[in-house]
């Protein structure tokens, strides 16, 4: 698993390490079932403290992307209703079509913006 870090990025550590896992669950690079690094093992490859990753960890199991295995981890186990996962999606479209408009970016640009990010992950599939 590639894991790149922003360490300039005001986006905390763990959130970046939590959407690429996220992003790599979507685009099929990290299938259902798999098992993730351990968290000294990610924290190793990264340079990132322990702490940080068990964090990305925790907030993954939270919303229902992995489960912790005593023995083998974290692995990949989807466990997202689909009335979840819209009403969350809902939620963080509003935020960010919001801050779009307030930068004056059109209805037809954010169209286009997100038929591209899902037009590119399903050609990863």
């Amino acid at each position: 698993m590639l894991v790149t870090i922003d360490f300039n990025s005001d986006e905390a550590l763990y959130i970046q390490l939590r959407n690429q896992i996220i992003v790599g669950i979507a685009t099929s690079n990290i299938h259902e079932g798999e098992t993730l690094p351990s968290v000294r093992q990610l924290a190793e490859t990264i340079g990132i403290n322990m702490h940080t990753v068990n964090k990305a960890y925790t907030v993954l199991k939270q919303e229902g992307y992995i489960k912790l295995d005593r023995r083998k981890g974290a692995v990949i186990a989807l466990d997202l209703s689909r009335i979840d996962a819209m009403e969350n999606l809902i939620k963080d479209m509003r935020v960010i079509i919001a801050q779009a408009m307030c930068k004056n970016i059109t209805s037809e640009e954010i169209h286009q913006v997100a038929d591209e990010i899902i037009d590119e992950y399903i050609s990863r599939i």
